[in-house]
């Protein structure tokens, strides 16, 4: 029997979604794949959380899109990390660092 799937925390879709972008120009189901491989299957990223998230980072200027040809060979709007979404990115490492610290810390605490 395998886990359950996991459910994102609020937020933390935009930073694996910048983490992914940041390995180069890939499409929207080509990052939602590699979240999925990357995590051994333990995220998975529904189109109705990828596409409006994907959105709302290149309105914020953290990804920048362009219309190409994918593997396939059907269009498809290829995302990239802009110098500012390299910024953000770090920011939200920075960030999950300490939150998980945070957690770890109250989990390790006695009963």
């Amino acid at each position: 029997m395998s886990p359950p799937k996991s459910d994102l925390l609020q937020g933390t879709l935009d930073m694996l979604i910048l983490q992914v972008a940041s390995l180069g120009p890939m499409h929207g189901y080509a990052i939602a794949q590699r979240l999925q491989q990357v995590s051994r299957d333990i995220l998975q990223v529904q189109q109705g959380s990828l596409y409006p998230a994907l959105h709302r980072l290149e309105a914020k200027g953290w990804l920048k899109a362009e219309w190409n040809t994918s593997d396939t060979g059907r269009d498809a709007k290829f995302y990239e990390l802009t110098k500012a979404g390299r910024r953000q990115l770090d920011t939200e490492r920075a960030t999950w660092a300490r939150l998980a610290e945070g957690v770890a810390l109250v989990l390790k605490t006695a009963d």
